[in-house]
């Protein structure tokens, strides 16, 4: 089995159940299936589950190019763009629920939220950065897009800041858990400086930092 066929039967459909794993005990907690609670307010966890979710795959998909210039491995690439599609899908949800469920579709109150609250803010604007992203996921955006797609897809870097940003002021008291996704943002992001501006062995070992899918 070649490499691609590896990626396209085994990887890939692993990493598609695995990233839908969260969205299924989601499921299962709000209507009681298998045992599975989501608690005295539901509503509340499923927005914060699937927020953090969405946080997850988003550092994950940071995390790829990292990991393919670390291992050596090029066609790590192949399974960004699930996991950065996953991550904008889990956004659209958390999004959804709190405007649907937690809201009830009151938009006079939405748009009060969007301007009281400042983190909602934050998360409404990752969200809408995220579109252009999804939207030009493709192959054919890519080969049509050229250059561009390259400086497009960058907006990850901002969108990842302000999603742990809106975590961050999400939380009230301990602040620890956001801290620690701000660390590891922090990482990866000092990965990229580095490769960019600073030690050559960060892109020796899978090719040229000008190599497609540097983000």
């Amino acid at each position: 089995m070649t490499v691609t066929q590896r990626y396209r039967y085994i990887y890939k459909p692993v990493i598609f159940v695995l990233s839908l794993m969260p969205l299924l005990w989601l499921a299962c907690g709000l209507f009681g299936w298998l045992g599975a609670s989501l608690g005295a307010d539901p509503v509340k966890k499923l927005e914060h589950e699937l927020g953090k979710t969405a946080l997850n795959l988003l550092l994950l998909t940071l995390a790829v190019t990292p990991l393919r210039l670390l291992l050596g491995n090029p066609h790590l690439l192949r399974v960004r763009r699930m996991l950065g599609l996953f991550a904008f899908s889990y956004v659209l949800l958390h999004f959804t629920v709190y405007v649907v469920l937690d809201l009830e579709l009151n938009w006079r109150a939405v748009g009060s939220e969007i301007v009281k609250r400042p983190y909602i803010t934050l998360g409404l604007l990752a969200l809408l950065l995220l579109v252009p992203l999804a939207v030009t996921s493709t192959q054919r955006m890519m080969r049509r897009l050229g250059r561009r797609w390259h400086s497009l897809h960058r907006l990850i870097y901002p969108i990842a800041i302000l999603g742990v940003w809106h975590f961050y002021w999400q939380v009230k008291r301990d602040v620890r858990e956001p801290l620690l996704y701000a660390a590891i943002l922090a990482a990866l992001l000092l990965f990229r400086v580095l490769r960019r501006y600073g030690r050559p062995a960060l892109t020796s070992k899978s090719g040229s930092a000008t190599a497609p899918g540097r983000t």
